[in-house]
């Protein structure tokens, strides 16, 4: 046979003799700590010794990509070997999602799983078992100078990945499907037994774990608590559940579940929790703060104030800095109110005849208006330059500012708060947030309030 030589002068051969070498001599050290002295349990793992009984104890163990120990620990079957990319392609998520992009798994005895460690040793970018696949060459002269023992060797090897008689057992999951015609009909039934795609579990844990513990999705997940802009994608797995395979030896199932120390995610099987919102009809309305009232968030924050408005507590710094938190927090609602009409309206619904918002209102809420071609001269043409002139004229905002200030004073008085007045409305519609789409003043200046 020919030796391929790199170009640093060292053989393929040497590569894989080196690689070869040192996953042996990391067994070695790890498992006679403390007794470097035995020379009888050294000799174990020397190069040929160790390959040879390794190759014995490969047949101990099987590579596969679905489990059927997941099922159940003392289930006795067939567990299968099936590469994703040769799966039927569906839309839905599935093993076969996977392409050639899997980690596969070993099933067996697990005294013997280290043999699958080695197998997964890389040399030049693959994992020594796909050189056992490809028959390579010089890999062969690497497991033994006699042709015929490194042959034996490669075969037991690549024996790992194999099909035999496929059977079932009592304790796997099986489902009865009826294939045609009468239920009653036992013929009519074929048994089917799901298997644990622990490949797809595998990387679904992977993906997870990223999404938990990694470095970027950590630094992401601390700007959105600090409510920090960040251009990164934020990933979150909620209501999640774990499955524990193989209790205090999770090998038992397979390598990859030890790898996991037996966990198995589970995301939520729940029925979507359906929104009811439908878009806010505000014709008819003379103010849209009948709608507000009922925006997201608005009222808890209104009671939380009128508690606080009510309470007798001393004016300390801190109860001036709750309140005022809790008014700004009101105050932001706006501009998410006037969002939501934005996309949920159609530029110039406030054309309708019955709309009766006040005309402040319907620049707030209707902006997109403008972009819209006027009517003609008599069939609304002049409310149409009406509505540009005023929007481009920029009092609008603090009019809107007055309205909310107006609303708050009356939400607070329905409370109980009687004694909330000029100075109040005043103070709260500094702290409105109307959106324009021109540099304004962020604390607005409204009229005096109307009886």
């Amino acid at each position: 046979m020919n030796e391929t030589t790199e170009n640093d002068g060292v053989s393929r051969i040497e590569r894989f003799r080196l690689a070869i070498a040192t996953f042996i001599d990391e067994r070695r050290v790890a498992k006679l700590k403390g007794r470097e002295d035995d020379a009888a349990a050294a000799a174990k793992y020397e190069y040929d010794t160790w390959l040879a009984d390794a190759a014995r104890r490969v047949g101990q163990i099987q590579a596969v990509t679905h489990v059927l120990k997941a099922s159940h620990p003392d289930a006795r079957g067939t567990s299968l070997y099936i590469p994703p990319q040769t799966l039927p392609q569906h839309d839905e998520i599935g093993s076969h999602s996977l392409a050639d992009d899997f980690a596969e798994d070993v099933v067996g005895n697990a005294a013997a799983l280290d043999v699958f460690k080695f197998l997964k040793v890389e040399v030049e970018g693959r994992s020594l078992l796909e050189w056992v696949k490809a028959r390579d060459a010089d890999l062969l002269q690497a497991l033994h100078a006699d042709e015929a023992i490194a042959q034996s060797r490669m075969d037991a090897f690549g024996n790992l990945v194999r099909s035999g008689t496929f059977s079932s057992h009592a304790l796997a999951k099986q489902v009865y499907w009826l294939t045609q015609g009468n239920a009653a009909t036992d013929d009519n039934f074929h048994l089917l037994q799901p298997l644990f795609s622990s490949a797809l579990a595998h990387r679904v844990h992977a993906d997870i774990q990223s999404a938990r513990f990694g470095e970027e999705n950590r630094d992401v997940r601390a700007a959105v608590r600090t409510k920090q802009a960040d251009t990164r994608v934020y990933r979150d797995y909620r209501n999640l559940a774990v499955r524990k395979m193989g209790g205090t030896k999770p090998q038992n199932i397979s390598q990859l579940n030890s790898e996991r120390g037996g966990a198995n995610y589970l995301l939520p099987s729940l029925p979507p929790n359906w929104s009811q919102q439908r878009p806010p009809n505000l014709l008819g309305l003379e103010s849209s703060t009948e709608r507000f009232t009922f925006f997201a968030g608005v009222r808890p924050l209104v009671r939380e104030l009128a508690r606080l408005v009510l309470s007798k507590r001393s004016k300390t710094m801190e109860t001036r800095q709750e309140r005022e938190a809790l008014e700004q927090r009101l105050g932001a609602k706006l501009p998410f109110f006037a969002a939501a009409i934005h996309s949920q309206l159609s530029p110039g619904w406030t054309r309708d005849d019955r709309c009766e918002l006040s005309l402040c209102e319907c620049l707030w809420l209707d902006p997109e208006r403008l972009t819209l071609a006027p009517r003609p001269l008599g069939e609304g043409g002049e409310e149409d330059q009406a509505f540009v002139e005023a929007y481009h004229w920029g009092d609008w905002p603090d009019q809107v500012a007055g309205i909310f200030a107006s609303w708050l004073n009356d939400q607070l008085r329905r409370a109980g708060a009687t004694a909330v007045g000029d100075s109040e409305y005043r103070h709260w519609a500094r702290q409105a947030i109307i959106d324009a789409a021109w540099p304004v003043p962020m604390q607005r200046r409204a009229p005096e309030e109307r009886a």
